[in-house]
């Protein structure tokens, strides 16, 4: 069979993950370094994330506000480690001003800024001083506050969705009275992202805690969801952090308790960004382009009417109206079905084609023969082709159609991670007990998995001498899942007694 795209993810992984962005028509290069132009259709599945997701952040008692895009160098300051970690990658304003100068325009000297400012990386040194405002009593706690943003970090590789010089994000940060129930905000929301990678995105993942070497600059523990790639590389899709006092030292977070002393506040900050486009992509896309999970796409069912500049063009059109508006009288996932008529003036295949490589979960092609007999051809996203490499288009009643159409999208979600679910399961090797074997797991095959190993939880020397060996075989530790089983041997890179076992893999 011949497929939409010029490149396979066997010839070419990188290429065809670009190719699926440029096809699906998801997003372009913006003419400014490392920044991209996120299309109406690739921006649509955002909207549909953000959507989701925002649900289940006030569903768990967060409020949404908004904070400066532009922080005062001097908060950064104040918290040694967070600007050590982000201070390769900060963009600077230092002027308020141009002028013209020989021809061309350049910073005004007269308008240097009395402090420069940094371009948002995160927002814990801004949102912690404003929580050292409106903290003062215990009976002001928990402050639970999220906020949708973009942010910027100076990346030097970029790759689109994946690692962009800006990106769009949501950011949760809230302050708490005691380390406990820090630690429960800190679990509930890596919760609250397990669960919607995997029921909305279709994507699983593993949740667990990051190695010390991995956490977020100056939190206390960085706890993550790990997804792995068609490719076998892993994708940190999500982070929860427990903060402890790190930041409330730095920006005063202090309450007088209920005996009357005073307290530093506990702090957690979790996110997810667009980051999750690309996992999508890499999770779900095959040699014909994107396949949106149902949940989250734009669109869940897009007619195409075959239409001919003839006097049945008319009846079709007539025909798939009533059918797009039948349709999205509909139910599915507790929301209303999301069902488009393409009527743009241009050949049917061309838009089913268009529409197959975007991945609308089910396209539907009406012609004047479907109209007689009161048909339709339905093409399901989830399975293209038939066993015999040609084209799935089945021919269904339209009554029918309309009947099992929610059910159908529903199939298609479950299908969707059933598949990705059987790839990561078969890809976590949990045998490895030295490092001559790991070494060897991970040279052996063009793609291979991830490895579940024993491990001693090193610190300081002892983990920078684990760090920069896995270093050397362009590897990373990924996290200490929630659900493995309790260690029983010998840490394979110390030799000491493990304590828990560590997720190794390639990444993004």
């Amino acid at each position: 069979m011949k497929h939409a795209l010029s490149v396979s993810r066997e010839q070419d992984f990188a290429a065809w993950y670009q190719a699926v962005i440029a096809e699906a028509d998801m997003a372009e290069e913006s003419g400014v370094r490392g920044c991209m132009v996120i299309r109406p259709w690739g921006y649509g599945i955002w909207e549909r994330m953000q959507k989701l997701l925002d649900e289940q952040i006030k569903a768990t008692g967060h409020e949404n506000c908004y904070f400066p895009l532009f922080i005062p160098l001097s908060y950064f300051e104040k918290e040694a480690e967070h600007v050590d970690g982000f201070a390769k990658e900060m963009a600077v304003v230092t002027h308020h001003r141009l002028i013209q100068q020989d021809g061309k325009l350049v910073p005004d000297p007269e308008a240097k800024l009395e402090e420069p400012l940094v371009v948002r990386p995160t927002s814990e040194t801004v949102i912690g001083a404003a929580f050292s405002r409106w903290v003062q009593s215990w009976r002001d706690l928990p402050v639970l506050i999220n906020q949708w943003a973009n942010v910027v970090r100076w990346e030097m590789r970029t790759r689109m969705f994946l690692r962009t010089a800006e990106f769009l994000w949501q950011e949760g940060h809230t302050a708490h009275a005691t380390v406990d129930e820090a630690m429960d905000e800190t679990l509930k929301m890596l919760e609250v992202y397990r669960a919607f990678a995997e029921k909305c995105v279709a994507m699983p993942v593993i949740a667990g805690e990051k190695p010390e070497n991995e956490r977020f600059p100056g939190a206390v523990a960085t706890y993550s969801i790990e997804a792995m790639m068609q490719d076998g590389k892993a994708l940190q899709a999500g982070t929860s952090h427990f903060l402890g006092t790190t930041f409330s030292q730095a920006q005063n977070i202090k309450f007088q308790n209920a005996e009357g002393q005073q307290e530093l506040a506990q702090t957690t900050s979790w996110g997810v960004s667009t980051r999750m486009i690309g996992g999508l992509i890499m999770t779900h896309g095959d040699d014909d382009g994107l396949r949106v999970p149902p949940r989250v796409a734009p669109y869940q069912i897009v007619i195409v009417p075959m239409l001919r500049d003839t006097e049945e063009d008319a009846a079709i059109v007539e025909y798939c109206t009533d059918l797009v508006h039948r349709l999205n009288q509909l139910d599915a996932f507790r929301e209303p079905v999301r069902a488009l008529l393409d009527k743009r003036p241009a050949k049917a295949a061309t838009k089913r084609w268009g529409w197959v490589k975007k991945g609308a979960p089910i396209v539907i092609e009406v012609g004047s023969r479907d109209v007689a007999g009161g048909n339709v051809s339905v093409i399901r996203r989830d399975r293209l082709y038939r066993e015999d490499g040609k084209l799935d288009s089945r021919i269904v009643a339209k009554d029918d159609l309309v009947g099992s159409a929610a059910s159908m999208l529903e199939e298609v979600q479950a299908a969707l991670f059933a598949d990705a679910k059987a790839r990561l399961d078969v890809a976590i090797d949990e045998t490895i007990a030295d490092i001559d074997a790991l070494k060897a797991y991970f040279t052996a095959s063009k793609k291979p998995g991830w490895a579940l190993v024993q491990w001693a939880k090193p610190t300081g020397a002892e983990l920078e001498k684990v760090v920069q060996w896995l270093k050397g075989e362009k590897l990373t530790l990924r996290n200490v899942p929630n659900d493995a089983a309790a260690a029983d041997g010998v840490c394979i890179f110390t030799g000491g007694a493990a304590v828990e076992r560590v997720l190794v893999g390639r990444s993004y």
